[in-house]
């Protein structure tokens, strides 16, 4: 077996080869090549794997993101996708060798950190991925949809915040693309765990809705300047179930106007917001607390570390204190104890002789780097071991982030 490069040329026979993988024919796309999921594919960061009679078997390509990481860093990711083997070449060591061969391209471009979207979750976590970030659907009867007032007002009693002298207009999805795509980067370079969205994949129309050209309609909100500051892509279904593709906004004053337009809508049994963080205040805001319906629960980003030491020290802090992390990382055959010391919101990271406090897989690195699992889930799962009293309570308060993080991007 060979595992090589592609370049543009080789498009056609990458996507063939990767929609026979998931028993799938690929879209027509557009005139211009665009318009379809796979039409801002990066065919310089591809690999296709063929047997020695030179016919393809498997694909592997990653995008070029960037990452907001916890502290408002911003560093650039491969994102991996358009993994595949065909049926009749599984288990066969194909998706090792794809996997081996990518991370260690990734490692050669500089790039400390990778990211997945995981299509089943058995898969990636033998190569050194670990879930970091967690997405639902929260749905809301319309006859339950008031909102209630804030009980923490000024001094003169408050105000909605909702009221925020600002207000929303309704627009067709070919209307506001560039609208969609300045808002999005503001918003996702103030939100841990957000990736970046390039200027192609909004010009070739890649991905799903409100990126795709698929007919929506889109609430845009303007502060009281008339400054776009956030949207809501949605549509209506014929049983009058409005779902909303994202709601991006750059505070929750703007989340909560569009929010309130969006639970107002006319001949409207319910609304489905869907990719809204656990911890997002919306359910909060409604004045029947049990109205709205949680549903849909699961990982989304899955993180990867291929630098321990350039990780650490990228992201931000907020807590004081050292670790000794014993970091194992089976699928490369690699392991390395690292002392992380935080002061000021900032890290060091250097290896040591020291006896370790936390021993870990480089997949459970992965799920608490950005401040979205607490190691001491992963200590009472059985997976790191905590190896002296008040570790594991330490390494919360370390790795917890100013707030929890976010990723609705699909790639």
């Amino acid at each position: 077996m060979e595992i090589r490069p592609t370049t543009d040329e080789d498009l056609g026979v990458f996507v063939d080869t990767l929609h026979t993988a998931f028993g799938r024919f690929p879209e027509t796309p557009a005139e211009d090549g665009g318009g379809v999921w796979w039409s801002a594919f990066e065919m310089d960061r591809g690999l296709l794997a063929l047997t020695e009679d030179g016919r393809p078997v498997g694909t592997a390509n990653a995008y070029s993101f960037e990452l907001t990481l916890p502290g408002g860093a911003v560093v650039p990711v491969g994102g991996v996708s358009a993994v595949g083997v065909l049926p009749s070449h599984r288990r066969r060591g194909v998706l090792t060798a794809l996997m081996r061969r990518q991370l260690a391209e990734l490692r050669a471009r500089g790039e400390f950190l990778s990211v997945l979207l995981a299509s089943e979750a058995t898969i990636y976590g033998r190569y050194g991925y670990g879930p970091a970030t967690y997405t639902g659907r929260l749905t809301v009867p319309r006859h339950r949809a008031a909102l209630a007032a804030p009980r923490a007002g000024d001094a003169d009693g408050g105000s909605d915040v909702g009221a925020d002298g600002g207000s929303v207009e309704v627009l067709r999805r070919a209307e506001c693309g560039g609208i969609l795509e300045e808002v999005y980067d503001r918003y996702r370079r103030a939100t841990p765990g957000a990736l970046s969205r390039p200027h192609r994949w909004w010009t070739r129309g890649a991905g799903q809705p409100p990126v795709a050209p698929a007919p929506r309609h889109v609430a845009v909100h303007r502060d009281a300047d008339g400054v776009p500051d956030g949207y809501a892509s949605y549509s209506l279904g014929e049983d009058g179930t409005l779902t909303v593709d994202e709601t991006i906004a750059t505070d929750d004053a703007v989340f909560t106007a569009l929010a309130r337009f969006l639970l107002g809508h006319d001949l409207v049994d319910r609304v489905a917001f869907k990719h809204v963080p656990s911890d997002h205040p919306l359910r909060w805001r409604l004045a029947d607390f049990r109205a709205a319906e949680a549903g849909g629960d699961t990982d989304w980003l899955w993180v990867r570390l291929l630098d321990v030491p350039g990780a650490l020290t990228a992201r931000g802090w907020f807590a004081d204190g050292e670790l000794v992390l014993d970091v194992d990382d089976p699928f490369l055959g690699e392991r390395g104890r690292h002392l992380l010391t935080v002061r000021d919101g900032r890290a060091e990271c250097v290896p040591t002789d020291r006896e370790p406090d936390l021993s870990l897989d480089v997949r459970d690195l992965g799920s608490v780097y950005l401040g979205g699992t607490a190691p001491s889930t992963l200590v009472r799962a059985g997976h790191v071991r905590a190896r002296r009293p008040g570790a594991a309570a330490l390494a919360d308060a370390l790795f917890r982030g100013g707030r929890a993080p976010h990723c609705l991007h699909w790639f």
